[in-house]
């Protein structure tokens, strides 16, 4: 069975098409700057990579071109009734929906309904379902959600200080996200180890454009960074993460901003781009800081200073620590991010083999031998979880 894997974001599109259940990818790209007369088609398939550049006004007109580019092109031998199922990652599901589900009438109205919780993003996985309604209208859809993972939380962690009736009246607590991740890592885990990620105690580090750490004890989350939103925790490449909400106030007055204005600011002008003033791209703050550049070097030490901040901490919320796993673009490629992170933590039993960490290519181990916990790099792969989930509920 062909899976159609489908992640809308707020002005892009990722897809992928894969056959399963060997997952074997047959097609994968996106389509980036929607609502743009310049916005661009990009994929690759059969080690073959194209990019296409044209007007896209919306998610549906974004959809209709990715599967017009799939069927028309005879190089791909794909047709619209391969198609047997549509996975959307769907990062909101509120606090009801903990495990995927095949899209119905009632699912949508559901995301319809918490829409305001994640505005960023459920109204594009929104736009994402629809489409696909119209242009492939008797295809199976199935909805992956992004918090899912998190909703073994404890009570006592996913409630926040705030009068108890806003919880309870406006759902304000804490969600989580990168949950599809943070599977994906487990299972990068097991093959890496051979073993079950479910007997151990791991701190999760998903350091890509979007970070988030999580607590994972036994196979359960117990904690996790984000929070209401995805913009509580680490610092991020353009979302300030933890801050006093005190100073948000303090500067709203200040600059006598708007809740639009300031939105923007703490969640696409903060962060490694605002701290940095060079970019929200680390590899470019890196270059910067072995020229010489302060304020990158800064950002570098502000940004590692709160990643293991986590790690203590969440070593602490499961009473100990087995494995440190990184994933993401960042946690995979960046060896001078985790080098900085596991300096210091020896006192832990986390102790980085330098030799290993930076010859590190793929996955695999970067810990001494001696090292009391192993410190894992994976690589995440969101995509096949959709696409697992998905095929197993569309042979439902």
């Amino acid at each position: 069975m062909k899976i159609l894997v489908l992640n809308c974001g707020s002005s892009s599109i990722k897809f992928q098409i894969s056959e399963m259940p060997e997952y074997k990818v047959i097609i994968e790209g996106s389509v980036e700057r929607i609502g743009y007369e310049n916005a661009e088609l990009k994929y690759t398939a059969k080690n073959d990579k194209k990019l296409i550049i044209c007007p896209v006004k919306n998610h549906e007109e974004g959809i209709n071109l990715i599967l017009d580019t799939i069927f028309n092109n005879n190089v791909f031998g794909i047709e619209k009734s391969d198609i047997g199922a549509i996975g959307h990652r769907v990062v909101q599901g509120g606090d009801k929906h903990n495990v995927s589900v095949r899209i119905d009438q009632p699912v949508i109205d559901y995301i319809e309904n918490i829409k305001e919780l994640a505005p960023l993003h459920n109204p594009n996985n929104l736009a994402g379902i629809y489409a696909c309604q119209k242009l492939l209208p008797d295809v199976v859809q199935a909805a992956v959600f992004d918090n899912g993972f998190h909703m073994s939380l404890p009570e006592s962690t996913y409630i926040y200080g705030i009068p108890y009736e806003y919880y309870k009246k406006h759902h304000i607590r804490k969600y989580g996200f990168h949950g599809i991740a943070f599977r994906s890592m487990a299972e990068g885990v097991d093959t890496v180890l051979n073993d079950s990620h479910k007997k151990y105690k791991i701190v999760n580090m998903m350091l890509g454009s979007g970070t988030t750490a999580n607590a994972l004890k036994y196979g359960k989350s117990i904690e996790v960074s984000t929070g209401f939103t995805p913009h509580e925790g680490l610092i991020q490449s353009t979302r300030a993460g933890d801050i006093d909400t005190a100073a948000i106030l303090y500067l709203m007055k200040k600059e006598n901003l708007s809740i639009d204005q300031t939105d923007e600011i703490i969640n696409k002008k903060s962060g490694w781009k605002g701290l940095s003033g060079i970019s929200n791209d680390m590899r470019e703050i890196y270059g910067e800081s072995q020229s010489g550049n302060e304020r990158a070097s800064l950002t570098i030490d502000a940004v590692c200073h709160r990643f293991k901040k986590y790690v203590g901490a969440y070593s602490a919320i499961m009473e100990g620590i087995d494995i440190l796993c990184f994933s993401g673009g960042v946690g995979q490629n960046a060896y001078y991010i985790r080098e900085k992170i596991c300096c210091g933590l020896e006192y832990m039993g986390i102790e980085i083999d330098s030799d290993k960490n930076r010859s590190l290519s793929g996955t695999g181990i970067v810990s001494k031998d001696s090292s009391r916990v192993k410190i894992i790099v994976v690589q995440a792969n969101e995509e096949r979880v959709i696409a697992e989930d998905t095929y197993r509920l569309a042979r439902v």
